[in-house]
Parts: structure tokens; sequence; C-alpha cells
């Protein structure tokens, strides 16, 4: 079918009816290199503003590191730009094999398989490894990339509420009789900044024979004594079947994630994960990144340790200038509106003020859930974590929102 102005219109009533909403979510252009204070175009042609960021995930700080960028420039000197291929026919080099084994050392897992991104990892792993004759046990609340790979599989699904042990308890009796039980969640929650309870899942999945799978793109590198993750926040290093993560965030910031822990599952995926099998190798350029970036941890916690930091301070802040939050110990700090306009118009004023903090609304988050989600950065120092309170708090007052409740919040402003 040709594309016709009344397929044309189709899509335009319904682009109008997301702005009508509330609910249109723009992009803005950042000119310089992702840190603590970064040059934004907004709104789009207006001159680049220096603005602090408080909303990415660069939790470490180490995405314009000078040691990062330096070993990016020699993989890219030699072992070129691309590798034009996927792993299995000419695409894999000796780096990526080095990278995979320095993760499994990192995390403390028998095996590591790199995939272009977190999401191609999640995409590929379940259908991989699961029949129909197989049950996924998920947390409610578990990441979109984790559903999207639930959808792809032949295996059949039930939910659990969001870290009830007891609900999951009765769900893993309910499915005693299928051949394989995978229980799946997160580590952090990306969009409320809670942790798993992975210890407490690890004796139930012990208890009742089911593999234990976590999603650990939010606190590789930071969560956990010395950064290796939740698991090991928990105490449960080495009873993770299977943990997917992300070189995106804390672990230097470009791209590609990787599936790691028991060897036979790696295994599995590297015979038959399709975005493995179908895609692009990881560029040599990204690998050599990485693998500094985990020279740098596993040298010393200085940056986690000055990160849980910042994050007490910017969570006590928020919470004493009377900011509704979501409970949690992770530098993931969710502003509670409610309102999706309000969220809008809030980001906004903060920028005004030179703070980037982008809203949350519907379907990002649920109707009604609208947020500021907040995240702390080790590249951050005092003063801009200071300058960004102040600014929250001035905004803040402006909505008169300071001390309010969240059922107050939504009789001033709706849902």
């Amino acid at each position: 079918m040709a594309y016709s102005n009344k397929i044309k219109e189709l899509y335009q009533n319904q682009l109008k009816g997301i702005q009508d909403a509330g609910l249109f979510k723009q992009e803005r252009f950042i000119h310089s290199s992702q840190d603590a204070e970064i040059e934004v175009e907004f709104p789009t042609g207006s001159a680049p503003k220096k603005v602090i960021n408080v909303c990415a995930n660069n939790y470490l700080g180490l995405s314009s590191h000078p040691e990062v960028i330096k070993a990016a420039h020699e993989g890219l000197d030699t072992r070129g730009y691309g590798m034009s291929s996927v792993r299995f026919i000419c695409g894999t080099q000796d780096i990526h094999r080095e990278l995979e084994n320095k993760v499994s050392e990192f995390l403390g897992t028998e095996d590591t398989i790199l995939f272009p991104s977190c999401m191609d990892a999640n995409a590929g792993v379940f259908e991989a490894i699961l029949t129909s004759e197989d049950i996924m046990i998920s947390d409610r609340l578990v990441h979109a990339s984790i559903i999207d790979g639930m959808r792809l599989c032949a295996a059949q699904h039930d939910t659990f509420k969001h870290s009830d042990m007891a609900h999951l308890e009765k769900k893993l009796q309910l499915h005693a009789d299928k051949r394989l039980k995978v229980v799946i969640n997160d580590g952090v929650y990306s969009m409320d900044g809670d942790t798993a309870k992975l210890d407490e899942m690890a004796a139930l999945c012990e208890k009742y024979d089911a593999l234990l799978f976590v999603d650990e793109s939010h606190s590789s590198g930071f969560i956990g004594k010395t950064g290796r993750g939740t698991h090991e926040k928990c105490g449960v290093m080495g009873k993770i079947d299977i943990i997917t993560t992300t070189f995106g965030k804390a672990l230097g910031g470009a791209s590609g994630g990787c599936v790691s822990g028991r060897k036979e599952i790696v295994e599995m995926c590297r015979q038959k994960a399709r975005p493995y099998l179908f895609s692009n190798t990881i560029a040599p350029v990204v690998v050599s990144g990485v693998l500094r970036v985990l020279d740098i941890l596993s040298q010393s916690t200085e940056r986690r340790d000055k990160l849980e930091v910042n994050t007490e301070f910017w969570r006590k802040g928020l919470s004493e200038a009377g900011f509704v939050l979501k409970d949690g110990d992770t530098p993931i700090v969710p502003v509670m509106l409610f309102n999706a306009k309000l969220a809008q118009d809030f980001s906004k004023d903060l920028f005004d003020l030179g703070i980037y903090a982008i809203g949350f609304f519907f379907p990002v988050v649920p109707q009604g859930a609208a947020r500021i989600r907040t995240q702390i950065s080790a590249g951050h120092e005092m003063h801009h974590l200071e300058k960004a309170l102040d600014a929250f708090i001035k905004v803040g007052k402006k909505y008169d929102i300071l001390g309010k409740t969240k059922q107050e919040i939504i009789e001033m402003y709706g849902n």
C-alpha cells in the first residue's frame, strides 16, 4: 500500500494526541562530551548552554576519562574501526575474548559472551536456553528489554509482585511441574532505584530448583563493596545462573553488553542466540575502552566510594527539602511529581537554572507516576550537587510541592 494521505493523517493524529496529552518526548542535542557538565542545545536552534547533568547513566564518571579515551584510540589504531562481520564468521578478535574473560573475572562467573547491547543480550538469552516446556517467572517491574526478550521466547510466562518474596514462592510452587523454572529480575530497578532481594531469591531458587536471572545494567561497576554488582551486595556471588549487563552505563558509557554466568548457558547463547549470530561484533574501539575501565575498577574503589558519598548527600538534601522520593540507596533518586505536564514544566525550569534533568512520564513509567529521575555520578563534585539542590528547591517552591504528600500534589495538579 502506498503511503497515502490517509495513512499520513493517521500518524499525524496519533502524534497530536501524544502532544495534547502532555506525553510528547523531545530530544535535546548535546554539543560536548558526556560529563558532569555538558553543553545542551534546547530549544532546537538555540545556542548551546552549559548545564549540570543529573540524569545520565554515567555513574562512575568514566565516559570522558582520559585513560579510557586513550585506550579507545589505541584500539582504533591497532584493531581498526569495525569488524564488518558477526562473531562466528570473521568478527572475533583476540580482544573480544580478552574482554569476555575479564568480565567473567570481574563478575565472578564461569563464562561470558558479548552482545552489541544489553538489550540484545536480553532479546537473545531466553529463546536460546528455554522451550515451551519451561516457565519464566518475572518481577512485574523488570526492564522493557527483558519483557521484549521474554516475548520472543516460546516458554510460558508468569509474574510476581515487585520484590514480594512470598508471592514469588507461591509462583514457584504453582509451576513445580515445569521442566525448567527461571526467576527473572533487575538487580537495581532503573526507574525507582531500589535493589532486588537477590539473597532471598537465591535461597528460593535453590529450594525450588529454579534458575536465577538478573539484569545488572544499573549496578555493574558501583553496587557492592567492590562494585561487582547487586549479587556482591547481597552476598550471593557465584549463585546467580545468568547475569546480563551493559557497557553503556557505568562501565565506560559507550555501547555493548553481555550474558555472563554458567558455562553451558553461555555456550547455548553462542550457538543459538539470534542477536549474537546476526549482529556485527562490538567495535574494537569500544572493547579497548571497556578493558581499560575494568582495569581502573580492579585497581581501586575510589570512584565507587565517591559515588556513595555523593548519593547520600543528594538523597538527604532532597528529602530534607520536602520532596517525595522513592525509597532506595542507589544513585538513582526519583523525585516524584505524578503529573506529566508538571514533570515537563519542572524540567524546563531546572534547565533555565542550569540543571539538566528530564521528566519521565507514561509510557516510560506507569500512568500517574511521572517524575524527575535524577542520577548521581562520581564525576559530580560537591559544588555541582549543591547548585543542583538549590535549583530543585527553588523550582519546588515555585510549584508549592515542598512538604506536600503524594495525594496533595495529585489534588493540585492531577495525575
